[in-house]
């Protein structure tokens, strides 16, 4: 069909020559890398000049003013004597300038770590001191932040100042008004390749403290042509971006996909249920870049008069769960929905073209010798890959979990298998999976636990640490959210595994948030309907709201490490009870009762 012949053409274009690439994915040059001529930013500006590239309540930044703030900010660069490799650390809020920055940092060949915003503290800390900056430009905004981390940051760095006053720091948004924002002769630099690295994406830290992700001038490339030509991005377009600017989607597909083919993105702070609706006919967008639980708000959100009547003709994005994908896209009357799943250090993608609800994408079978993508049986216990007899992993079979892994092909620039790594080699080297399938073979592991169906289309079941097994079984935590979510009353559910000593595995534990005419009974129906005994939470917290991270995750390990304990939690805990066939409250001397192994689970 015409989304097969679509996938070959853009599968065939990641091995050819650019010149002929640009013309199967009708995309444009990368972004911040220069091809022998000029970066790319200075042909969009050639080319679409006075249109409106980047925009937000504060700002609209045109093609050709976008190209001259990046300009000088890389004039700024180089009279800091910043050269190939060295690191800008950028902590700032979304804005027009956050591209212009790291666009002219990058072009000069230094490199830009995109700092998630939302740290503080330790966290921040070690994110600025893995990669050993130069220098750090810090937002007004977060300013008392930085300030606090700054006693534990160990290397020497120079402090900017962005958009106000931070301490007595310089400020770089008047600095670079010393600078020429004229096009820059390729003498006066070191032009970076495509192997070269662009930026550094840190992880979320869901797991741990945050890795930063290796991100070259080719994979900003790849990104930007791929969901360009996937969306078909068009001059006419505006996308609304309310995801954060220091992640990749948010940073850099939403943005570059648009930019690349003419059209201009709509930049906001923080996404909002109650003001979605007016903002996207205010700015006429006709692009959504989404992660699944802000289409879950807008779901769980009171009827709004504008909610059907937008011009938004696609929405782009990843984590859109089956139970809310046809309430979405129905209530919203929103015409088509793509699907994907990446990551930002994978070394492959998935693109739900065809819009399969739920599921995150498909390989053609003549695509099969292109798309190297496995799933493979694994064991919840060690947190490994099974392995057979002959010490090879052990591949799915249809509709069985495995953990998916790509598999690395490092051989060049322009492959689009490569795993450019973390910034810390140790972190990498526990991503990658020796001797799969043959001898010296490597591959990616995602971390993630998937099935794939009949038909070749995927569909992601959870986490590897979230998946836990009691009695026996392997436990989905988000299959059984999603079941738990499925009850009146239920707004949103965040399933976990807790230890109780004495027990093997972990018990199920279930976060949740609830209308406020809410019957326990009738959840403990549901439940009992609908999942097995080993699957149904033995433990409840009833919760007014769960803390997420900056892009909308549970924090799980908060949540794990409180556990059942009543003292640990400010939020009402429940335990459901066999002998009474109810949920009881969960006190001092009924914790110990359980720790003591004196009721039944």
């Amino acid at each position: 069909n015409v989304v097969d012949f679509f996938m070959a053409l853009l599968s065939f274009a990641d091995s050819t020559p650019r010149a002929y690439r640009l013309k199967v994915s009708n995309a444009c040059p990368p972004i911040s890398t220069s091809t022998g001529t000029s970066p790319l930013i200075e042909d969009l500006a050639d080319k679409f000049n006075t249109a409106p590239a980047l925009l937000d309540e504060g700002e609209c930044l045109s093609y050709g003013a976008l190209a001259e703030r990046a300009n000088r900010y890389a004039r700024w660069a180089l009279d800091q004597g910043l050269g190939f490799g060295d690191v800008v650390c950028l902590l700032a809020p979304n804005c027009p300038d956050y591209m212009a920055i790291w666009l002219g940092i990058t072009r000069i060949g230094a490199v830009t770590a995109l700092v998630n915003s939302n740290l503080s503290g330790e966290s921040l800390a070690h994110a600025v001191n893995l990669v050993s900056p130069r220098h750090i430009i810090v937002g007004a905004a977060f300013g008392d932040a930085f300030a606090a981390a700054l006693p534990r940051i160990t290397s020497g760095v120079q402090c900017w100042a962005h958009n106000g006053e931070v301490r007595d720091f310089p400020r770089i948004d008047q600095e670079i008004r010393k600078h020429s924002g004229a096009k820059i002769d390729r003498s006066e630099y070191r032009a970076p390749d495509l192997k070269s690295r662009a930026l550094l994406i840190y992880t979320s830290g869901t797991t741990g403290l945050p890795k930063a992700a290796n991100v070259s001038h080719f994979r900003v490339m790849q990104w930007t042509h791929w969901f360009a030509g996937i969306m078909g991005t068009r001059p006419t377009d505006r996308m609304y971006n309310c995801l954060p600017m220091y992640h990749s989607i948010g940073g850099i597909v939403a943005t570059g996909a648009t930019l690349v083919a003419g059209g201009s993105v709509v930049l906001r702070q923080r996404f909002s249920a109650s003001r979605f609706w007016d903002e996207i006919e205010a700015w006429h967008c006709t692009l959504f870049q989404y992660i699944g639980e802000l289409c879950r708000f807008l779901v769980d959100s009171p009827p709004h008069p504008r909610e059907a009547a937008h011009s938004l003709r696609l929405c782009c994005g990843n984590g859109l769960r089956p139970d809310i994908w046809e309430a979405f896209k129905q209530r919203f009357r929103v015409p088509q929905i793509l699907e994907f799943y990446a990551a930002t250090e994978g070394s492959f993608s998935l693109y739900n073209c065809e819009g399969e609800p739920g599921s995150i994408g498909r390989i053609p079978s003549f695509l099969r010798h292109r798309f190297f993508v496995a799933l493979v049986q694994f064991d919840v216990e060690t947190g490994m890959p099974i392995r057979g007899e002959d010490g090879f992993c052990v591949p799915c079979a249809a509709n069985q979990v495995g953990e998916a892994i790509g598999k690395i092909d490092n051989d060049g620039a322009g492959s689009g298998k490569r795993f450019e790594g973390y910034a810390d080699a140790d972190a990498s080297e526990r991503k990658i999976l020796r001797n799969v399938f043959a001898e010296g073979d490597a591959w990616f592991r995602t971390g993630d636990l998937m099935r794939e169906d009949e038909k070749g289309y995927f569909y992601f079941v959870d986490r590897v640490g979230d998946t836990f097994r009691w009695k026996g079984e392997n436990v989905s935590s988000q299959e059984v959210a999603e079941t738990i979510a499925a009850c009146p009353g239920v707004m949103e559910a965040v399933v976990y595994g807790v230890t109780v000593p004495g027990m093997e595995g972990r018990a199920g534990m279930a976060a949740i948030v609830t209308a406020q005419a809410f019957d326990l009974t009738i959840l403990r129906q549901h439940l009992a309907t609908h999942l097995p005994d080993y699957a149904r939470p033995r433990f409840l917290r009833l919760c007014s709201a769960v803390e997420k991270t900056a892009t909308f995750r549970p924090r799980k390990q908060d949540l794990a490490r409180a556990g059942y304990d009543p003292e640990a939690a400010a939020d009402p805990i429940l335990f459901d009870d066999h002998a009474s066939e109810a949920f009881i409250r969960v006190d001092a001397a009924l914790y110990e009762r359980i720790r003591a192994k004196e009721l039944r689970l």
